[in-house]
């Protein structure tokens, strides 16, 4: 059961972040245990469960996955063996889902993020959505103003450096994404270290879910070809 973050995962978190290195980890290890992997786990699970459970067809074919702290050594890039912060994502389970739209979950030493989109979308996808927007404006303008009436999830992702169209001020900053999620961050305040963490992350979900929706069409309807 999920009862928190603490300021253990905070510390524990800094320290990896400015110590990355095998001897700090190891004299560390069970801090790490304690107060980052299994309270994540915990939270990945309750939220997972209470979700799928919520909405079955939306989250059909999806599996929980919480990620390790260990970078593939083949992708360390001059950077330490160790990630200074954890996620778990309700995905695809297949070999592609980094190219299909995920529901993720974030914890690092400023605090947690979550939201939904995609970890790699295709430039094929990308211009399935702006095939859309051309065709069917309405479709997305009515959930981007629910975006922005909202107001505390935020969409994200790169831009194009140059601009692929400019069908409205609306829809141009999604027109030009080359990659796209909506996320929401917010700092280690009460709800992020007790258990009202699940609530809120599936209140989230819940108001994310026809983005996800929207997300997937590119996939499901044979716009893009994910193979």
């Amino acid at each position: 059961m999920f009862t928190g973050y603490s300021d253990q995962t905070v510390d524990f978190l800094w320290g990896i972040r400015f110590n990355n290195d095998r001897d700090w980890f190891l004299a560390h290890k069970e801090d790490y245990l304690r107060h980052v992997s299994e309270p994540t786990q915990a939270l990945g699970r309750e939220v997972y469960d209470r979700f799928t459970d919520k909405h079955p067809k939306l989250t059909a074919g999806l599996g929980l996955h919480v990620c390790r702290i260990y970078r593939d050594a083949r992708r360390l890039h001059g950077r330490g063996p160790y990630k200074d912060h954890l996620w778990f994502t309700i995905r695809p389970e297949n070999d592609i889902w980094s190219r299909q739209p995920v529901f993720w979950f974030e914890i690092a030493p400023e605090g947690c993020s979550y939201g939904v989109g995609f970890w790699n979308a295709t430039a094929q996808t990308m211009a399935a959505m702006r095939r859309d927007i051309d065709e069917n404006p309405q479709r997305l303008a009515k959930l981007a103003r629910r975006l922005n009436k909202r107001g505390d999830f935020q969409l994200q992702g790169r831009d194009y450096a140059r601009p692929k169209g400019d069908p409205s001020p609306l829809l141009t900053p999604w027109y030009n994404k080359k990659d796209i999620s909506i996320g929401l961050d917010r700092p280690y305040d009460e709800t992020v270290c007790s258990p009202a963490l699940v609530d809120a992350l599936i209140e989230g979900y819940d108001f994310l879910a026809p983005y996800y929706q929207y997300f997937d069409s590119f996939c499901k309807n044979g716009l893009v070809d994910l193979q």
